[in-house]
């Protein structure tokens, strides 16, 4: 039974080199994968971001509407960018504290 089970067991290791053996000669022939779980992981993380924002700045409106009612809201500050930005139309922000 032992010499039985050692054949089968080094039959099996052959044919799995020989199976390697053989796909790493077609592996350059294959079509290439799918970039479709890709750009559907990158669009969730975009409209994440969108939903995000626009949620960020409708509380932001809503806590200067309590504190100055009746009032234009100003822009909001960027975020995450402390660098130097440039507002085109409307008043200038005062500097980051």
């Amino acid at each position: 039974m032992a010499s039985y089970l050692w054949r089968k067991y080094a039959d099996y290791v052959y044919n799995k080199w020989e199976r390697t053996l053989l796909w790493d000669m077609l592996e350059p022939y294959r079509r290439p994968k799918s970039f479709t779980p890709l750009v559907t992981i990158y669009i969730a993380a975009f409209y994440t971001g969108v939903v995000g924002a626009a949620i960020t700045e409708q509380l932001y409106k809503e806590n200067y509407w309590e504190d100055h009612p009746g009032e234009a809201v100003p822009l909001m500050k960027p975020k995450f960018y402390g660098g130097p930005w440039k507002v085109l139309k409307g008043d200038v922000l005062p500097p980051n504290e």
